[in-house]
């Protein structure tokens, strides 16, 4: 005896869901990374301290960032442009790190 296709007809809408779904996180993901496929078969040199790796995946794509406007984006300049130098955080930052606030003094009452 055959089962009615009225029975696998959801079953058939769910797995057809699935498939969009996982089409547009994967169009999402593209996009929001530059237009590139996301990094895969990281080598041993990647895998040397998961937080060294962290690290410098974050501070390479800031400089990435602030050169070509996108994370993930490279530039084939040889000298960067003339305000590179003044868009660098710690640089930005330099007072706030030389003169702390003190925490106590901070949240005393006034």
């Amino acid at each position: 005896m055959g089962v009615p296709f009225e029975a696998l007809l959801p079953y058939g809408i769910i797995i057809g869901l699935f498939g969009v779904t996982g089409v547009g996180l994967s169009t999402l993901k593209y996009y929001s990374n530059g237009r590139k496929n996301p990094r895969r078969g990281i080598d041993a040199w990647d895998q040397q301290s998961k937080l060294q790796h962290w690290l410098a995946n974050l501070l390479l794509m800031e400089r990435d960032l602030r050169l070509t406007g996108q994370r993930r984006g490279q530039t084939s300049n040889h000298a960067a442009p003339p305000g590179f130098a003044y868009s660098n955080p710690w640089k930005v930052c330099s007072d706030a790190l030389r003169y702390p606030i003190d925490p106590a003094k901070y949240y005393q009452k006034r």
